[in-house]
């Protein structure tokens, strides 16, 4: 039913403590691991969590040290039941952010309610447009000219929170689904860890239903620049 493995404490005082959900290899949440060890985003990864034993990220946090667990689906009698008995073991990490970097399940509407304004997810396009899986294979269908990533509030509906920042790529004119995702992913690796910076730095926020970055709403999502900076 579930895999862990444990981690020693560290003793390094920081801004924040992030949990991190993740189905699959877990490359976002390397690009946060570099990050951190680099010095350049304040914060410790508490704990990484999966729908799958299999999932490559449990294996990346087992080798940085941070605890990690997965719980099967199947175990349960209900989606909710696993919920709630996922989110459980999040809340013992005591985590102040939990980010959804690759994790693909819904998540119920009164596990998310409970953690309004915490849990922040990545998603391959730049939200509102293509929402849901293949994202990469929408946006070539729909002939689009720019294509991208958004990180967003989580909320009960899928990928429909509200938006924090993006990250823009062009469409080139021999694009695949498999090159353009490769774009796409090298920009969502900086967006996330800057996305966080700002999080972790009290920055930014959810309140009344928008995103405020310096106790200001914003009207438009911050966009990533060249430099790996907002905007």
């Amino acid at each position: 039913m579930a895999r862990a493995c444990a981690s020693a404490d560290s003793a390094i005082p920081v801004t924040c403590r992030i949990a991190v959900l993740a189905s699959g290899r877990g490359s976002n949440l390397q690009a946060l691991l570099d990050a951190i060890a680099a010095g350049t985003l304040p914060a410790r990864i508490v704990g990484v969590f999966s729908d799958k034993a299999q999932a490559p990220a449990l294996q990346r946090a087992c080798d940085a040290d941070i605890p990690a667990l997965a719980l099967d689906p199947n175990a349960f009698d209900t989606r909710v039941a696993f919920d709630h008995a996922l989110f459980e073991r999040v809340d013992e990490s005591e985590a102040d952010i939990i980010v959804c970097a690759g994790y693909l399940r819904l998540i119920d509407a009164g596990v998310v309610d409970a953690r309004r304004g915490r849990i922040v997810n990545i998603h391959p396009s730049l939200l509102p447009a293509f929402k849901g899986l293949r994202t990469h294979r929408q946006a070539l269908a729909a002939g689009v000219a720019e294509h991208g990533a958004s990180v967003h509030f989580v909320t009960p509906d899928l990928d429909g929170g509200p938006v924090i920042a993006q990250a823009r790529v062009p469409v080139l004119a021999h694009d695949s689904a498999e090159t353009l995702a490769q774009r796409v992913l090298a920009r969502e690796h900086p967006l996330l860890v800057e996305t966080l910076h700002w999080l972790a730095t009290g920055r930014i926020a959810l309140a009344e239903d928008a995103v405020h970055v310096d106790d200001m709403a914003l009207a438009t999502p911050l966009q990533l620049g060249a430099n790996n900076r907002f905007a």
